[in-house]
């Protein structure tokens, strides 16, 4: 018994400050920073501008794929067109 208390108190901390530790690198904050506290205002603009940025982006593909169908279809009927006459 007077090994397993040490031992065991042991552990119980070292999860906690494992956590604390993994959580902060894991939000990409500094090791001994609280990782509850809200982000700051800047943070806050530069994830909603990534989140801005990257559905922008899949619009854009979107957008682009419609085009290329559009185009090809255009293509298509531009050839039915000039088959008859020749």
């Amino acid at each position: 018994m007077k090994t397993f208390k040490p031992f065991l108190i042991g552990l119980v901390v070292g999860v906690v400050l494992g956590l604390w530790f993994g959580v902060n690198l894991g939000k990409g904050q500094f090791m001994l920073s609280n990782p509850f506290a809200e982000p700051e205002t800047r943070e806050k603009l530069k994830q909603s501008g990534e989140k801005v940025i990257e559905k922008g982006g899949q619009v854009l593909e979107k957008g682009g794929q419609a085009l290329e169908k559009g185009g090809k279809a255009l293509q298509e009927k531009s050839k039915e067109r000039q088959e008859p006459q020749q």
